[in-house]
């Protein structure tokens, strides 16, 4: 049986979250619902414009000091801090950097969540190491992803039982199964959550109250009004660059968003994905298939 998998994840970076009013200082502006994080439960979450559209994307877990703790794109952490701290106010919260101390892995394969003890339950968090793993809250399949402190994570992972991977490898498998993550697959500032597939995939809380960018985000969920999605490509011939145009039948169609090893995301029209075959769409040189992904519900 193979081996699963543990990929260091380097261009993901954390924050720390501190303070009496963490919790609610966050849950007024994020997406999701805060108040669910804890020691059993993880969740994934976006940060949006006042206009509703996509700046940040992260996971959020209670680390062991009780605290919050903020997976994002590493290189994008101090703009999400700063942007962050906008909304503070006098809210007893801190947002600390923790990138030098604390280190984010993507745990895959199909015996990833059975050597972390966690089920398929998107999101369910335990205690792993000096820190915490959690099965993906966007999607049980995708696996598991731990936030460890960052000179013990290679060896905590090697003694549960997994091999080292490659960045590609956790790449492929997400691309696969149609998950976006980072700005590579999000366009910063003019992607929305519905059209990304954040409803589907638990990103978003239509419970919890107001949030930033709330009013196009609930907009869009009961006007039914995205118009794209997107939705994962097979490619065949050489890989586009990320943003070339896609064209069906010589028409405008959608836009490449990123791509690895034949597989990638495109946001894609809704009118031009209905009956197309194999091959129908146009990028560059390359001809691509596009495939509604079995969790999403458009």
């Amino acid at each position: 049986m193979t081996q699963p998998i543990a990929v260091p994840l380097a261009h993901r970076g954390v924050l720390r979250v501190t303070g009496a009013d963490a919790r609610s200082f966050l849950q007024g502006i994020v997406s999701n619902d805060v108040m669910q994080v804890g020691a059993e439960r993880a969740i994934w979450s976006a940060f949006l414009t006042p206009q509703g559209r996509f700046l940040h994307e992260f996971f959020l877990a209670e680390g062991p000091d009780g605290n919050l703790w903020l997976d994002c794109e590493a290189e994008r952490r101090e703009h999400l801090r700063k942007r962050l701290s906008i909304y503070k106010l006098r809210a007893q919260a801190d947002i600390l950097d923790a990138n030098e101390e604390l280190a984010v892995a993507a745990l895959i394969g199909e015996r990833a969540l059975g050597l972390l003890d966690l089920p398929a339950l998107e999101g369910y968090a335990r205690p792993f190491g000096a820190g915490v793993a959690f099965t993906d809250p966007r999607l049980g399949p995708l696996g598991a992803r731990a936030i460890l402190p960052r000179a013990s994570m290679e060896e905590t992972l090697s003694e549960a039982g997994f091999a080292l991977g490659e960045v590609a490898d956790y790449d492929r498998h997400r691309l696969s199964l149609g998950v976006p993550e980072g700005s590579g697959d999000l366009e910063v500032e003019r992607a929305t959550l519905m059209e990304s597939g954040f409803d589907e995939l638990h990103g978003v809380s239509w419970e919890k109250g107001c949030y930033l960018g709330q009013e196009l985000t609930a907009r869009m969920k009961y006007r039914g009004l995205s118009k794209k999605r997107l939705v994962p490509v097979e490619i065949e011939g050489p890989a586009p660059e990320p943003g070339t145009d896609i064209r069906r039948d010589g028409k405008p169609a959608g836009t490449l968003r990123s791509a690895v090893d034949g597989v990638g995301l495109a946001l894609i029209r809704l009118d031009q994905l209905d009956g197309a075959e194999a091959g129908a769409f146009e990028a560059g040189e390359a001809r691509l298939t596009a495939r509604k992904p079995d969790w999403a519900n458009f």
